[in-house]
């Protein structure tokens, strides 16, 4: 198994999630969520295999965010609509992503990494 590791360098939260794979001999391919920002169909595929709501995998506390006005934007947006604005600047997403191919975790928290990575 090797994950796919979406993240962006300057990101605090993105550093400890990384330092962590390294920790615990994860293999991942680290993928820089803005200069390869994923397709629409990419993250669809991991909104789907998440099973979180689409809405979960915005950084809500990024500039971008409040800038673009987000908030309002993706109230009555579908899941398509929204993996669009998704695709469209990699700013946008919550980060760290790691996927296996299955299964998604969005963000970072030793215990749920723990439980999913270290098998």
């Amino acid at each position: 198994m090797v994950l796919s590791f979406y993240w962006y360098p300057k990101c605090g939260t993105c550093k400890k999630a990384k330092k962590w794979l390294d920790d615990n001999d994860v293999p991942y391919t680290s993928i820089h969520i803005v200069d390869e920002t994923p397709a629409k169909e990419v993250l669809l595929d991991l909104i789907d295999k998440s099973g979180l709501p689409a809405k979960k995998f915005f950084n809500t506390s990024g500039k971008k965010y409040r800038e673009l006005n987000m908030k309002d934007k993706i109230k009555d947006a579908s899941k398509v609509e929204m993996a669009e604005f998704l695709a469209s600047d990699g700013m946008l997403i919550k980060r760290p992503i790691a996927t296996d191919g299955t299964n998604v975790l969005v963000g970072f928290n030793e215990d749920t990494y723990k439980e999913m990575w270290l098998k």
